[in-house]
């Protein structure tokens, strides 16, 4: 009995999605539930699973192709599931194969497990073992900056001639190639692209500035971070008493946790903070609900399985969408100061930068304290430049003096 594959259904939100690269060929076996395809949406990467076991007998549409909930994209045989098998039985000497065959199979196997989505796409086009790839991520997990460093290197790699062993005879590589390489944007870059120009087409946004002594916050982190850890399982970092700090701005000033829908205002009387996070697609920015009714260990664990499950590819629609408020960090990769865009709808962002030791005045001695700038880009139609600044020096007091946010003061 033939069965049909077809797209999944997708989320409310999503009109389409893209098939990204075919991981089998008409032909091959697959079994049930194994991934034939990935999805690329607006926002995540999504896998379709072979409906039965059986073998691929027919792809209807090519990677690259545009298709809709519940379209036929292939057409599996299920009666042919066992031919392998007997197969095997009729011709035994099949099973006399070299032992470093299966060896290599299985090698081949255990690293396409450890592929990120975009690295699957780079493999698949230029027909790359991915066993011969080094992977640099957490388990070996091997990224697209993997493969496309081990094509460089590959192609950078001197060929002598057949029968050449003078060191002379080696041609040297042409300096100064203007070479261009023209791709396309993948649909999360391209909505990336068409949500920013629209937040800075709609919205009139203005960026404040303020400056944090983190020099209080270390010194918790310091002193509890070994009983914090042994006690809930995750380190104490800075983003949990910055979503602490902006929680109690945004109860100050609640219309920096608005949104412009027509000609009204929206008021929301929740906190779902969004926190952005970079991934090899681009950035992304899972949301935590009611971040105001979770504690700092909740904040940090619900970070950190954001973090994985985004870069690993596995992240869901319903974990990105919404938000209130959010809050971005681009001192992670040296960022000393920045004008973030505002993730429409919402109102407001909030810039982290990095943390630098520099002299400060306290108490009319100069001090060396840790210090960052942080940055409040805000839609200047419903919020004004006083209600912005007022939200800076309250996050800012809080992260000065930690006890206002036990406190609520």
């Amino acid at each position: 009995m033939t069965i049909e594959v077809r797209v999944p259904q997708l989320p409310e939100s999503v009109a389409d999605a893209t098939l990204v690269a075919w991981h089998k060929k008409p032909g091959d076996t697959v079994a049930r539930d194994e991934n034939l395809i990935d999805l690329e949406t607006d926002k995540v990467v999504l896998e379709v699973p072979a409906p039965a076991a059986g073998v691929l007998t027919e792809i209807k549409l090519d990677g690259g192709t545009t298709v809709t909930s519940g379209q036929v994209i292939a057409v599996i045989d299920e009666t042919r599931a066992a031919a392998p098998v007997a197969a095997s039985r009729e011709a035994p000497k099949a099973a006399a194969a070299p032992q470093t065959a299966s060896s290599s199979a299985a090698a081949a196997a255990g690293a396409a497990g450890k592929l990120s989505p975009a690295a699957k796409r780079v493999i698949e086009e230029h027909h790359v073992d991915p066993a011969a790839v080094t992977g640099t991520g957490r388990d070996g997990r091997v990224s697209k900056s993997d493969v496309v460093n081990y094509l460089a290197a590959k192609d950078a790699a001197p060929t002598a001639k057949p029968g050449s062993t003078s060191p002379a005879s080696v041609v040297p590589a042409v300096r100064g190639a203007r070479a261009e390489q023209r791709v396309p944007m993948t649909r999360l870059r391209a909505r990336i692209a068409e949500r920013l120009v629209q937040a800075q087409s709609t919205q009139a946004l203005l960026t404040s500035f303020n400056e944090v002594d983190l020099h209080a916050v270390n010194a918790l982190r310091t002193q509890y971070k070994d009983a914090f850890e042994k006690q809930h399982g995750v380190k104490l970092g800075y983003m949990s008493f910055f979503t602490k700090a902006c929680i109690e701005a945004l109860k100050k000033f609640p219309v920096v946790n608005a949104s412009v829908e027509g000609g009204d205002i929206v008021y929301h009387e929740y906190f779902d903070v969004g926190v952005a996070v970079s991934t090899e697609r681009g950035l992304i920015v899972p949301v935590l609900r009611d971040a105001d009714q979770m504690s700092f260990a909740d904040i940090e664990k619900a970070v950190g399985n954001y973090a994985a499950k985004a870069r690993a590819g596995t992240i869901t629609m319903d974990e990105l969408t919404g938000g209130t408020f959010t809050i971005t960090n681009g001192g992670v990769f040296g960022s000393l100061l920045s004008t973030p865009i505002v993730n429409s709808p919402q109102s407001a962002i909030l810039g982290m930068h990095k943390i630098q030791e520099r002299p400060m005045v306290v108490g009319g001695q100069i001090v060396v304290r840790p210090m960052m700038y942080v940055a409040l880009t805000y839609d200047h139609r419903i919020i004004d430049g006083r209600e912005a600044v007022q939200f800076l020096v309250t996050v800012k007091q809080c992260l000065e003096d930690p006890a206002r946010m036990v406190l609520g003061i």
